[in-house]
């Protein structure tokens, strides 16, 4: 495989964003672990996976300190996504939510904030509470996770709704109820999906028939995976790991170009789906 450029996509403002960028699930939980994974956010700028995703929850706010630790310096180079938990997005909730995160990381900025999930409070409550965050230059564009066609729907409906940059939801080779109707839309609305557990946090690498192709391209299974998630058109994948070499292994997968032959035989193994299915989470 050679050393491809990582293909970009625009996100609604014009902000043109890496369609393979970097996750930080679970990190921030151990302080022995801290200098590994920091490094590891490091490999991946200095490999152009300018992406960083993190969430308040991740080890409650651990993660995000570790963030601030890896962008310190280099705060322009990143495209830097946090979340709001559900339980913080009323209007004066978010704001504090988000003065915190920003606090944690050191930034004055967050260029992609999310609601983490769906809560109780309303989505016009929170969708006003972005808008005035943006208003304040403390988030570039605002989005959702975890959320399905009839709450995108819904989300369009209120007021300043359409202003939605993205949404993070869970996909996979072994997670595909999205590409039955959510996807489709998100497209047809040119909102972008990031694709959260990849690799399905490494389950779906042991798969034999992901082994059986990848070995065939002379590729790793998180490879081919990956590389399934970047035929798809406005999808942004994040991988999670504390491992430098694997991020570098990671940034390899877009320069596999996976074959018509392949993926009718990934589509086998993992058949798409050929009816609505409720959306997953992990």
């Amino acid at each position: 495989m050679q050393d491809d450029p990582i293909p970009t996509l625009a996100m609604p403002d014009g902000n043109e964003v890496p369609v393979l960028g970097q996750g930080t699930w679970n990190m921030g939980e151990k302080a022995s672990e801290a200098k590994r994974e920091i490094e590891s956010l490091h490999t991946g700028l200095d490999l152009g996976m300018t992406l960083i995703d993190t969430a308040e929850m991740y080890a409650e706010g651990g993660a995000e300190k570790i963030v601030g630790e890896a962008i310190r310096g280099r705060r322009d180079e990143v495209y830097l996504v946090s979340k709001v938990y559900p339980w913080n997005a009323s209007r004066k909730g978010t704001i504090e939510a988000c003065e915190n995160s920003l606090s944690r990381m050191g930034t004055d900025r967050i260029d992609l904030y999310l609601l983490h999930w769906r809560g109780n409070h309303p989505l016009a409550e929170t969708v006003e509470a972005f808008e005035t965050l943006k208003a304040q230059g403390k988030i570039g564009q605002w989005g959702v996770s975890n959320f399905d066609t009839d709450d995108m729907e819904e989300l369009l409906g209120v007021p300043a709704g359409k202003n939605v940059a993205a949404n993070q939801v869970l996909y996979n080779l072994g997670r595909r109820g999205i590409e039955f109707d959510l996807l489709p839309w998100c497209q047809e609305h040119n909102i972008p999906v990031m694709a959260y557990s990849p690799i399905e946090q490494g389950r779906i690498i042991n798969h034999p028939e992901i082994i059986r192709i990848a070995k065939a391209n002379q590729a790793t299974p998180a490879q081919l995976a990956l590389a399934f998630l970047l035929e798809r058109d406005r999808v942004i994948a994040i991988p999670k790991t504390s491992n430098a070499a694997r991020v570098a292994e990671n940034r390899d997968a877009v320069s596999l170009d996976i074959s018509d032959e392949d993926l009718a035989a990934l589509d086998a193994a993992f058949p798409p789906p050929s009816r609505k299915k409720p959306l997953e989470m992990l």
